[in-house]
Protein backbone atom coordinates (compact mmCIF):
# COMPACT_ATOMS: atom_id res chain seq x y z
CA UNK A 1 0.00 0.00 0.00
CA UNK A 2 1.13 3.76 -1.00
CA UNK A 3 2.11 5.52 2.39
CA UNK A 4 -0.28 8.85 2.07
CA UNK A 5 2.15 11.52 3.06
CA UNK A 6 0.15 14.52 3.41
CA UNK A 7 -4.09 15.39 4.53
CA UNK A 8 -7.12 15.85 2.71
CA UNK A 9 -6.53 18.81 0.57
CA UNK A 10 -9.49 21.29 1.47
CA UNK A 11 -11.67 20.63 4.37
CA UNK A 12 -14.54 17.95 4.31
CA UNK A 13 -16.09 20.00 7.42
CA UNK A 14 -18.21 22.46 5.28
CA UNK A 15 -18.90 19.99 2.36
CA UNK A 16 -20.22 20.26 -0.54
CA UNK A 17 -18.51 24.22 -0.94
CA UNK A 18 -22.31 25.45 -2.30
CA UNK A 19 -22.46 29.13 -2.88
CA UNK A 20 -25.31 30.62 -0.58
CA UNK A 21 -28.84 31.08 -2.23
CA UNK A 22 -29.43 34.40 -0.45
CA UNK A 23 -27.29 36.94 1.20
CA UNK A 24 -29.23 37.18 4.25
CA UNK A 25 -28.49 34.15 6.85
CA UNK A 26 -30.44 31.07 7.40
CA UNK A 27 -30.41 30.45 10.94
CA UNK A 28 -31.74 26.49 12.06
CA UNK A 29 -30.95 26.45 15.64
CA UNK A 30 -31.79 29.06 18.28
CA UNK A 31 -31.52 29.34 22.01
CA UNK A 32 -34.17 28.39 24.60
CA UNK A 33 -34.44 30.95 26.89
CA UNK A 34 -36.96 30.26 29.53
CA UNK A 35 -37.80 34.03 29.68
CA UNK A 36 -39.54 36.12 27.23
CA UNK A 37 -37.33 37.29 24.85
CA UNK A 38 -36.21 37.73 21.03
CA UNK A 39 -33.16 35.51 20.30
CA UNK A 40 -32.35 37.36 17.35
CA UNK A 41 -31.25 40.36 15.55
CA UNK A 42 -30.55 41.69 11.87
CA UNK A 43 -27.82 44.61 11.54
CA UNK A 44 -25.24 45.27 8.61
CA UNK A 45 -21.31 45.36 9.04
CA UNK A 46 -19.55 48.22 8.98
CA UNK A 47 -15.70 47.96 9.48
CA UNK A 48 -13.28 46.71 12.19
CA UNK A 49 -11.84 49.63 14.98
CA UNK A 50 -9.58 48.78 17.92
CA UNK A 51 -10.45 49.47 22.10
CA UNK A 52 -8.54 49.28 24.79
CA UNK A 53 -10.20 48.05 28.32
CA UNK A 54 -8.94 47.21 32.07
CA UNK A 55 -9.11 43.42 32.49
CA UNK A 56 -10.80 42.53 35.58
CA UNK A 57 -10.98 38.67 35.32
CA UNK A 58 -9.41 37.46 38.63
CA UNK A 59 -7.48 34.71 36.93
CA UNK A 60 -6.57 36.22 33.96
CA UNK A 61 -2.67 37.11 33.79
CA UNK A 62 -3.31 40.49 32.31
CA UNK A 63 -5.56 41.65 35.43
CA UNK A 64 -6.03 45.31 36.05
CA UNK A 65 -3.98 46.18 32.80
CA UNK A 66 -5.43 47.84 29.78
CA UNK A 67 -5.83 45.27 27.41
CA UNK A 68 -5.26 46.23 23.41
CA UNK A 69 -8.79 44.37 21.26
CA UNK A 70 -9.70 44.85 17.47
CA UNK A 71 -13.19 44.31 17.34
CA UNK A 72 -15.93 44.55 14.38
CA UNK A 73 -18.61 47.38 14.22
CA UNK A 74 -22.23 46.25 13.38
CA UNK A 75 -24.75 49.36 12.97
CA UNK A 76 -28.36 47.84 14.04
CA UNK A 77 -31.18 49.94 12.91
CA UNK A 78 -34.37 49.31 14.39
CA UNK A 79 -36.23 46.49 12.98
CA UNK A 80 -39.90 45.96 12.53
CA UNK A 81 -42.71 43.27 13.02
CA UNK A 82 -44.59 41.84 10.01
CA UNK A 83 -45.99 39.51 10.96
CA UNK A 84 -46.11 36.50 13.65
CA UNK A 85 -45.77 32.90 12.21
CA UNK A 86 -47.50 29.56 13.36
CA UNK A 87 -45.63 25.98 12.91
CA UNK A 88 -47.03 22.81 13.47
CA UNK A 89 -44.71 19.64 12.88
CA UNK A 90 -46.87 16.52 11.16
CA UNK A 91 -45.84 13.86 9.79
CA UNK A 92 -44.59 15.53 6.06
CA UNK A 93 -42.51 18.63 8.00
CA UNK A 94 -43.32 21.31 9.37
CA UNK A 95 -46.32 23.47 8.25
CA UNK A 96 -47.47 27.25 8.17
CA UNK A 97 -51.40 26.67 10.55
CA UNK A 98 -51.43 30.62 10.74
CA UNK A 99 -50.14 33.95 10.46
CA UNK A 100 -50.58 37.04 12.21
CA UNK A 101 -50.21 39.75 9.86
CA UNK A 102 -49.34 44.00 11.17
CA UNK A 103 -51.75 46.65 10.39
CA UNK A 104 -48.94 49.37 9.40
CA UNK A 105 -45.83 48.08 7.41
CA UNK A 106 -43.19 50.43 5.67
CA UNK A 107 -44.50 51.08 2.01
CA UNK A 108 -40.45 50.18 1.18
CA UNK A 109 -41.38 46.68 2.20
CA UNK A 110 -43.46 46.56 -1.06
CA UNK A 111 -39.92 46.22 -3.01
CA UNK A 112 -39.52 43.12 -1.17
CA UNK A 113 -42.67 41.37 -1.31
CA UNK A 114 -46.14 42.07 -1.90
CA UNK A 115 -47.34 42.74 1.96
CA UNK A 116 -50.66 40.77 3.00
CA UNK A 117 -54.05 41.69 4.09
CA UNK A 118 -55.31 38.84 5.66
CA UNK A 119 -56.14 39.12 8.94
CA UNK A 120 -56.01 35.57 10.44
CA UNK A 121 -57.24 34.31 14.08
CA UNK A 122 -54.84 32.93 17.14
CA UNK A 123 -54.03 28.89 16.18
CA UNK A 124 -55.72 26.56 18.61
CA UNK A 125 -52.99 24.21 18.16
CA UNK A 126 -49.09 25.05 17.53
CA UNK A 127 -45.85 23.72 18.22
CA UNK A 128 -43.70 26.84 18.29
CA UNK A 129 -43.61 30.61 16.20
CA UNK A 130 -41.64 33.10 14.63
CA UNK A 131 -41.29 37.09 14.49
CA UNK A 132 -41.05 37.97 10.56
CA UNK A 133 -39.14 40.99 10.83
CA UNK A 134 -37.86 43.41 8.27
CA UNK A 135 -34.99 46.16 8.91
CA UNK A 136 -35.13 49.76 7.69
CA UNK A 137 -31.61 50.11 5.48
CA UNK A 138 -33.39 53.73 5.13
CA UNK A 139 -32.13 54.69 7.85
CA UNK A 140 -28.18 53.97 6.55
CA UNK A 141 -26.40 55.86 4.91
CA UNK A 142 -25.27 53.40 2.24
CA UNK A 143 -27.89 54.16 -0.36
CA UNK A 144 -30.02 51.20 0.27
CA UNK A 145 -34.02 51.16 0.70
CA UNK A 146 -34.92 47.18 0.21
CA UNK A 147 -34.96 45.89 3.57
CA UNK A 148 -34.34 42.10 4.38
CA UNK A 149 -35.90 39.60 6.35
CA UNK A 150 -35.69 37.25 8.15
CA UNK A 151 -37.67 34.73 10.79
CA UNK A 152 -36.23 35.02 14.66
CA UNK A 153 -37.33 33.00 17.50
CA UNK A 154 -39.46 34.65 20.34
CA UNK A 155 -40.72 32.66 23.51
CA UNK A 156 -44.14 30.47 22.84
CA UNK A 157 -46.40 33.45 24.72
CA UNK A 158 -48.63 34.75 21.85
CA UNK A 159 -49.60 37.89 23.88
CA UNK A 160 -45.65 38.63 24.43
CA UNK A 161 -45.36 38.66 20.39
CA UNK A 162 -48.51 40.65 19.86
CA UNK A 163 -47.02 43.34 21.84
CA UNK A 164 -44.48 44.11 19.23
CA UNK A 165 -46.81 44.46 16.27
CA UNK A 166 -46.51 47.80 14.92
CA UNK A 167 -43.87 48.66 17.32
CA UNK A 168 -40.24 48.78 16.18
CA UNK A 169 -37.39 46.53 18.21
CA UNK A 170 -33.80 47.54 18.95
CA UNK A 171 -30.47 46.08 19.38
CA UNK A 172 -30.57 46.65 23.36
CA UNK A 173 -34.13 44.80 23.56
CA UNK A 174 -32.55 41.69 22.19
CA UNK A 175 -29.15 41.54 23.40
CA UNK A 176 -26.89 43.13 26.35
CA UNK A 177 -23.17 44.16 26.89
CA UNK A 178 -20.48 41.61 28.22
CA UNK A 179 -22.47 38.92 26.81
CA UNK A 180 -21.82 36.02 24.40
CA UNK A 181 -23.60 35.95 21.05
CA UNK A 182 -23.61 33.77 17.80
CA UNK A 183 -22.87 35.65 14.15
CA UNK A 184 -24.79 33.75 10.97
CA UNK A 185 -23.32 35.38 7.56
CA UNK A 186 -22.32 34.76 4.26
CA UNK A 187 -18.54 35.10 3.45
CA UNK A 188 -16.97 36.90 0.44
CA UNK A 189 -17.24 35.81 -2.84
CA UNK A 190 -14.23 35.61 -4.45
CA UNK A 191 -15.15 34.37 -7.82
CA UNK A 192 -13.86 31.70 -9.84
CA UNK A 193 -10.56 30.16 -8.44
CA UNK A 194 -7.95 27.77 -9.83
CA UNK A 195 -7.62 24.30 -7.55
CA UNK A 196 -4.06 25.77 -5.73
CA UNK A 197 -6.20 29.05 -4.05
CA UNK A 198 -9.33 27.06 -3.41
CA UNK A 199 -7.83 23.69 -2.03
CA UNK A 200 -4.49 24.88 -1.30
CA UNK A 201 -3.45 21.70 -3.60
CA UNK A 202 0.31 21.40 -3.87
CA UNK A 203 2.26 23.45 -6.87
CA UNK A 204 4.00 20.47 -9.31
CA UNK A 205 7.19 20.66 -9.63
CA UNK A 206 8.54 22.68 -13.47
CA UNK A 207 9.57 19.21 -14.57
CA UNK A 208 5.68 18.32 -14.04
CA UNK A 209 3.59 16.77 -17.62
CA UNK A 210 1.24 18.95 -18.61
CA UNK A 211 0.48 21.79 -15.45
CA UNK A 212 1.93 23.07 -12.39
CA UNK A 213 -1.01 24.73 -10.72
CA UNK A 214 -3.35 21.68 -10.50
CA UNK A 215 -3.60 18.02 -9.35
CA UNK A 216 -2.22 15.34 -11.04
CA UNK A 217 -5.19 13.21 -11.56
CA UNK A 218 -8.82 13.14 -11.56
CA UNK A 219 -9.19 9.57 -10.29
CA UNK A 220 -8.80 5.86 -11.49
CA UNK A 221 -9.27 4.91 -15.17
CA UNK A 222 -11.78 2.71 -14.67
CA UNK A 223 -14.85 3.68 -12.59
CA UNK A 224 -15.74 6.34 -15.31
CA UNK A 225 -16.19 9.13 -12.90
CA UNK A 226 -14.87 11.64 -11.00
CA UNK A 227 -15.33 11.15 -7.18
CA UNK A 228 -16.83 14.50 -5.53
CA UNK A 229 -13.40 14.23 -3.39
CA UNK A 230 -11.17 15.78 -5.98
CA UNK A 231 -10.55 19.21 -6.17
CA UNK A 232 -11.54 21.13 -8.89
CA UNK A 233 -11.78 24.90 -10.30
CA UNK A 234 -15.03 26.88 -9.25
CA UNK A 235 -16.66 29.49 -7.76
CA UNK A 236 -15.38 30.27 -4.26
CA UNK A 237 -16.30 32.04 -1.53
CA UNK A 238 -20.22 33.21 -0.81
CA UNK A 239 -20.58 30.93 1.66
CA UNK A 240 -23.41 30.39 4.88
CA UNK A 241 -20.87 30.34 8.01
CA UNK A 242 -21.67 30.70 11.56
CA UNK A 243 -19.28 31.86 14.42
CA UNK A 244 -19.95 31.11 17.89
CA UNK A 245 -19.23 33.04 20.40
CA UNK A 246 -18.47 36.44 20.33
CA UNK A 247 -18.23 38.90 23.00
CA UNK A 248 -20.29 41.47 23.00
CA UNK A 249 -18.17 44.49 23.91
CA UNK A 250 -20.26 47.64 23.80
CA UNK A 251 -24.22 48.63 22.93
CA UNK A 252 -24.25 52.31 22.03
CA UNK A 253 -26.48 54.25 21.02
CA UNK A 254 -24.37 57.71 20.12
CA UNK A 255 -22.50 57.37 17.00
CA UNK A 256 -20.21 59.83 17.50
CA UNK A 257 -18.66 57.73 20.34
CA UNK A 258 -17.10 55.50 17.74
CA UNK A 259 -16.90 57.18 14.11
CA UNK A 260 -13.43 57.96 12.73
CA UNK A 261 -12.33 60.94 11.26
CA UNK A 262 -13.37 60.53 7.64
CA UNK A 263 -15.96 57.84 8.43
CA UNK A 264 -15.26 54.16 7.75
CA UNK A 265 -13.87 52.49 4.50
CA UNK A 266 -16.56 51.79 2.02
CA UNK A 267 -19.20 52.39 4.14
CA UNK A 268 -19.41 55.75 5.68
CA UNK A 269 -21.09 57.07 9.10
CA UNK A 270 -22.52 55.18 11.48
CA UNK A 271 -26.05 57.28 12.17
CA UNK A 272 -27.99 54.45 14.36
CA UNK A 273 -27.76 51.68 17.53
CA UNK A 274 -24.19 49.59 16.64
CA UNK A 275 -22.66 47.07 18.91
CA UNK A 276 -19.04 46.20 18.75
CA UNK A 277 -17.76 42.20 19.02
CA UNK A 278 -14.78 41.25 19.64
CA UNK A 279 -12.45 39.75 17.12
CA UNK A 280 -13.27 40.23 12.94
CA UNK A 281 -16.66 39.09 11.47
CA UNK A 282 -17.11 37.14 8.10
CA UNK A 283 -18.54 38.93 5.19
CA UNK A 284 -17.63 42.21 3.19
CA UNK A 285 -18.62 45.48 4.55
CA UNK A 286 -22.86 46.16 4.13
CA UNK A 287 -23.51 42.48 4.57
CA UNK A 288 -26.56 41.80 6.87
CA UNK A 289 -25.51 40.02 9.48
CA UNK A 290 -27.82 37.66 12.09
CA UNK A 291 -26.87 38.23 15.98
CA UNK A 292 -28.30 35.10 18.15
CA UNK A 293 -28.13 34.45 21.70
CA UNK A 294 -25.37 31.95 22.13
CA UNK A 295 -26.15 28.66 22.28
CA UNK A 296 -22.94 26.96 23.27
CA UNK A 297 -21.23 28.84 26.01
CA UNK A 298 -20.92 27.44 29.32
CA UNK A 299 -18.68 30.92 30.19
CA UNK A 300 -20.33 33.71 32.22
CA UNK A 301 -18.98 37.37 30.27
CA UNK A 302 -18.43 40.23 32.70
CA UNK A 303 -19.19 44.10 30.96
CA UNK A 304 -15.32 45.39 29.65
CA UNK A 305 -14.42 49.16 30.83
CA UNK A 306 -13.55 50.83 28.09
CA UNK A 307 -11.08 53.16 28.30
CA UNK A 308 -10.28 53.88 25.00
CA UNK A 309 -12.12 53.59 21.34
CA UNK A 310 -9.97 54.51 18.12
CA UNK A 311 -11.29 57.44 16.12
CA UNK A 312 -8.24 58.14 14.08
CA UNK A 313 -9.04 57.91 10.24
CA UNK A 314 -9.18 54.87 8.60
CA UNK A 315 -8.41 56.09 5.46
CA UNK A 316 -5.07 55.39 3.32
CA UNK A 317 -3.39 57.63 1.81
CA UNK A 318 0.20 55.04 0.56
Amino acid sequence: MPTKHHPHRGSMQFWPRARSSKHCARVKSWNRSKDNKVEGFLGYKVGMTHVLFKEKNSKSPRKDMEVFCPCTVIECPPMKVYSIRFYKNTGDGRKVVSEIFSKKVDKELSRKIQPSKKDNKDPEDFDYMRLVVYTQPKLLGIGKKKPDMIEVAVSDDVEYAKSFLDKEIKISDVHKEGTFVDIHGVTTGKGFAGTVKRYGVKIMSHKAEKTKRGIGSMGAWTTKKVTYTVAQPGKMGYHLRTEYNKLCIKLGDKPEEINPKGGFVRYGLVKNDYILLEGSVIGPRKRPITITSAIRTKIKAQPKEITYVSLESKQRWN
